[in-house]
């Protein structure tokens, strides 16, 4: 039985029992992640499915996934939707309530309805981040992965501007080998010329799996998208027959905005699974500081710093926004759609 095959047995399946409890033994001798004292079956499920349960695959998604969140606190511990409301509203993002013809979900990003001087690169990136823990717990999504449209009309030198080669190195490896959600497809629509010279900076990080999964549609977009998805799931603005744009991306928001609670718990939680309590899933309080967070002084630092609009302490001075990145991952080698 191949792991596609088993992915597809239920949480509780007796099939998929060896595998959760063999990636539960492997994390738990990693040296670091000496400080955790467990992780609950349904967590690593979300791995394992995201590997096709090859446990050797799931236990570096794993280690990926919290090494990411240690090292980047400026993203990891701000996941409050109302932080960033104004750029909710501006029908900026949205997952499309229907999947495609494979099972997977679909998202769409407006890359023009993001103001720079408004919103910085971490905090675009952060809706990405909302977005995937929310729908990595789906089950379904697990088994068949997200596929995402940017659109890029309205591209500008601002957006340009926002990119850094450390945070393209942090969001390619999100896309790539960080974060328990397969990436199946990125569609761009109404890319410039002058959008070409960022995917030279994102694509060393990518993988040639993922560089192969993008395809480049231009402004003729309405027919070619349809190679791709089924027309009655895609917003009339898309080509196709489904609820309009402006109507997905405010669905969206408010189930965000429903998920504030839950998405704070995974924020500020040490390994992020919180089907086990914080107090639980450690050792000690001292492996949670030195191994997890780094301090509770600099968690709360960036806690605050979240929740009072501001991105990380990264700005230029007298900048109205810090250099960043794009939102969920672009790159790589790409095919032209004609």
């Amino acid at each position: 039985m191949n792991g596609a095959q088993l992915s597809e047995f239920p949480d509780d399946s007796e099939q998929l029992e060896p595998y959760v409890s063999g990636l539960r033994r492997r994390a738990l001798q990693a040296s670091e992640l000496s400080a955790v004292r467990t992780f609950s079956d349904q967590f690593l499920l979300k791995f394992l499915r995201a590997r096709d349960v090859d446990v050797d695959l799931s236990l570096k998604l794993l280690l990926n996934y919290q090494r990411w969140r240690r090292e980047s606190p400026e993203i990891s511990t701000c996941l409050s939707p109302s932080s960033v409301l104004g750029l909710l509203n501006t029908t900026y993002h949205t997952v499309l309530p229907q999947r495609d013809r494979t099972g997977s979900r679909v998202l769409i990003y407006r890359i023009g309805q993001w103001i720079p001087k408004d919103w910085s690169a971490f905090q675009v990136f952060r809706v990405s981040l909302m977005t995937s823990e929310i729908i990595s717990m789906e089950t379904e999504t697990q088994r068949q992965g997200l596929k995402a449209i940017f659109d890029l009309q309205g591209w500008s030198l601002g957006h340009a501007l926002q990119i850094n080669t450390s945070l393209a190195r942090k969001i390619s490896s999100v896309l790539s080998d960080s974060f328990p959600l397969k990436v199946r497809g990125i569609h761009l629509v109404n890319e410039p010329m002058f959008f070409r010279p960022v995917f030279a900076m994102i694509r060393p990080f990518l993988p040639d799996k993922i560089r192969q999964r993008i395809h480049m549609h231009g402004a003729d977009f309405h027919d070619t998208l349809r190679d791709f998805f089924s027309p009655s799931i895609l917003p009339p603005e898309y080509g196709g027959e489904g609820p309009g744009i402006e109507r997905a991306c405010q669905d969206w928001t408010n189930q965000l905005l429903q998920s504030e609670t839950l998405l704070q718990q995974i924020a500020s939680h040490p390994t992020g699974d919180i089907a086990i309590t914080p107090e639980d899933s450690l050792i000690s309080e001292e492996g949670e500081n030195e191994r997890l967070f780094g301090s509770h002084i600099h968690s709360a630092v960036f806690s605050a710093r979240c929740f009072l609009g501001w991105g990380p302490p990264l700005w230029r001075p007298g900048a109205a926004s810090q250099p960043g990145s794009l939102p969920l991952s672009l790159g790589g080698n790409f095919s032209v759609v004609t």
